[in-house]
C-alpha cells in the first residue's frame, strides 16, 4: 500500500556519457543495486536496494557512478524531522525494534574536538624526538607499591602478569562471527608485527588464531561462546565483558545467518542459529560476584595472565571502576557511547551512555581520590579517532586505547552503517565466501601497520611538543590540556583548565 512506500535514502548518478555496461557494479554490489537491462542495452538501478557503501563507485573502471543522498524531504519540522518520521512508519509497518550498527552518530559533543594539548616553549623546551629518545612502549596491569629485597638485597621480582605494549594502541573486541575470518586475520598479524594486542570479542578464536595467542585477548561475555580452558589459556589476557559502549545494559545478538560452519564450531553454537548473549552474567550480582570470577579465571590460567574487566561508560561509571579495582582485576577497560558495533537496538545505540572524556576522567580521579590508581590500568574506547585524541587519552589518565571502527576504516570500510545485514561489500562484516575473499589479509595487516606507525610518530611529535619524553610521564598529565568553549562543571569533570588560564 502507499503508506508503506518511502522514497530510496540515496541516489545512484550514472554518467550516461561514461558508462561503458562493464558490469562491474552489478557484479561487485552484494545488495544487487546494479543489473543490466537488455531491452534498453544500458545499466539501471535500484535505489532502493542501496546502503552507499561506495564499492561500485571505487571500483567502476570510467568513473561513470556517484552515490549522493536524496533532496527528496518531508515538509520541514524541526521535531519531526524525516528520519524521525520514515522510522515510525517503519516500526508501524514492521512491529520490530530498529537495528543499527556502527557508532552512535548523533550531533551530540565530542570532547576531544573541544580539548587543546600544551606545549612547551622556553623554560621547559621541547624534544626532538627525531634525535632524541622518546619512550612510548608502555605496561598494563598492576603497578608495584614497594620494592621488595631479599636477605642479600636482592630484588624480588614479583610482578603482576602484564602486557607489554610497543604502541598505547590495542584492536578492541570485534568477534569472529560479527567480521569476517580475514579481518580477523588482518588484525591478528597487525598485532603481532606492531608489538600490540587485538581482542576475540566474545565469539570465541577460531583454531587457526591460536599461533597469535602471544598477541591475543580472549573474552568473557554472559553468552560464554566458545569459553573453554584451552581457549582462556590461548590468550596473553582474559577480558570480562560486562557491558559494551554501543548498547550499555543489554547483551549480544548475532543473526543466525551469520553463524556459519566455522562460526558454529568456533562458538560451540548449532549451525544458522541466532547467538543471543544475555544482558547480565548470570553469576554476576554484585562486586563480590565480578571478583569471584575474576580468580576463577585467573585460577584456570595458573595466574599468569592479566584480567581486563570492559564496563561501558555511564552515568555511575566512577563508583563502578573503584569496586572493579577491589575486585582484584589488573585493567578497566571503558567504552564510551560513540563505540561501534555490528548490530545494536538504534534507540539504545543512539540514547544510552555518556562520552570516553568525561567517563575516563571521573574515574581516574576516583582512583585517585581513593588511592588505589596503581592497583588497576585504564584502557579507554569508543571513537578513538587519531594519534591526538590518543594523546588527549592519556593525558585524562589512560594507560592505553582501543581502536576498532578506526581499524575497519584502514581495511576498506566506508561506514555505511549496514553490518548487521552480513552483505559487506569490503568483506570486512560479512560471512558470505565471495564476500570475505575481497578483504586480502596481507594488504589489510599492511594498512593496519601503517596506520599504528603513522599515529605512532605523531605521538612522538606531539609529546616532544610538550617536552614530554615516556607514556608514563604523559598518564594523568592534565597540565597538558585546555579546554575550549567547555563550561564550568565540564571543565571541573575533566580536571583541566580553561584556554587562556
Amino acid at each position: 500500500m502507499a503508506i508503506e512506500y518511502l522514497y530510496p535514502q540515496f541516489e545512484v548518478l550514472r554518467n550516461p556519457d561514461r558508462c561503458i555496461a562493464c558490469r562491474v557494479c552489478e557484479r561487485q554490489c552484494a545488495e544487487e543495486v546494479h543489473h543490466y537491462d537488455h531491452d534498453l542495452k544500458k545499466m539501471v538501478s535500484d535505489e532502493s536496494k542501496c546502503v552507499c557503501c561506495h564499492r561500485c563507485v571505487s571500483l567502476c573502471p570510467t568513473r561513470a557512478l556517484k552515490i549522493t543522498k536524496t533532496n527528496h524531504q518531508f515538509r520541514e519540522n524541526a521535531n519531526w524531522t524525516g528520519e524521525v518520521i520514515q522510522e515510525v512508519y517503519r516500526q508501524a509497518e514492521s512491529g520490530g525494534t530498529l537495528l543499527s550498527s556502527m557508532g552512535n552518530p548523533k550531533d551530540y559533543p565530542i570532547y576531544w574536538d573541544k580539548i587543546l594539548i600544551n606545549a612547551s616553549q622556553v623554560t621547559n623546551p621541547s624534544i626532538d624526538p627525531l634525535r632524541e629518545p622518546m619512550e612510548i612502549r608502555t605496561y598494563l596491569g598492576k603497578k608495584p607499591t614497594a620494592i621488595e629485597r631479599d636477605e642479600n638485597g636482592k630484588i624480588i621480582p614479583n610482578l603482576s602478569p602484564r602486557l607489554r605494549l610497543d604502541v598505547p594502541i590495542m584492536f578492541s573486541a570485534m568477534s569472529y562471527g560479527s567480521i569476517s575470518y580475514n579481518a580477523h586475520e588482518s588484525l591478528a598479524r597487525a598485532s603481532r608485527n606492531m608489538g600490540t594486542f587485538y581482542n576475540t570479542g566474545e565469539g570465541g578464536l577460531h583454531e587457526d588464531f591460536y599461533q597469535y595467542g602471544p598477541n591475543t585477548i580472549v573474552q568473557v561475555a554472559s553468552g560464554r561462546f566458545g569459553v573453554e580452558k584451552d581457549y582462556l589459556n590461548a590468550g596473553a589476557a582474559v577480558e570480562i565483558k560486562i557491558g559494551q559502549g554501543a548498547k550499555p545494559g543489554i547483551g549480544g545478538h548475532l543473526p543466525g545467518a551469520k553463524v556459519a560452519a566455522d562460526i558454529s564450531r568456533t562458538r560451540m553454537i548449532p549451525e544458522g542459529t541466532d547467538a543471543i548473549s544475555p544482558a547480565p552474567h548470570h553469576d554476576i550480582y554484585s562486586i563480590e560476584d565480578l571478583r569471584q570470577l575474576v580468580y576463577s579465571l585467573k585460577e584456570a590460567t595458573a595466574y599468569k595472565k592479566p584480567i581486563i574487566v570492559k564496563i561501558s561508560a555511564v552515568h555511575n561509571v566512577a563508583a563502578i571502576a573503584s569496586g572493579i579495582a577491589r575486585s582484584g582485576a589488573d585493567i578497566i577497560a571503558i567504552d564510551g557511547y560513540r563505540g561501534g558495533t555490528g548490530a545494536a537496538p538504534t534507540r539504545i545505540r543512539d540514547n544510552v551512555g555518556i562520552p570516553i572524556e568525561l567517563a575516563l576522567a571521573s574515574v581516574d580521579q576516583r582512583l585517585r581520590d581513593e588511592g588505589i590508581r596503581d592497583n588497576v590500568s585504564i584502557v579507554v574506547g569508543g571513537s578513538i579517532r587519531n594519534s591526538a585524541d590518543i594523546v588527549k587519552a592519556i593525558a585524562l589518565g589512560a594507560d592505553a586505547v582501543y581502536i576498532a571502527t578506526a581499524a575497519l576504516l584502514s581495511l576498506g570500510c566506508h561506514l555505511c552503517r549496514t553490518c548487521q545485514k552480513g552483505k559487506c561489500n569490503w568483506g570486512i562484516a560479512t560471512q558470505r565466501p565471495e564476500l570475505v575473499k575481497r578483504l586480502n589479509p596481507d594488504i589489510g595487516s599492511e594498512r593496519l601497520e601503517n596506520l599504528l606507525t603513522a599515529w605512532s610518530h605523531e605521538i612522538r611529535e606531539m609529546m616532544g611538543g610538550m617536552g614530554i619524553n615516556s607514556i608514563e610521564a604523559l598518564r594523568g598529565n592534565r597540565l597538558m590540556l585546555r579546554g575550549i568553549g567547555l563550561n564550568e562543571k565540564e571543565l571541573e569533570i575533566l580536571g583541566i583548565k580553561h584556554a587562556g588560564e
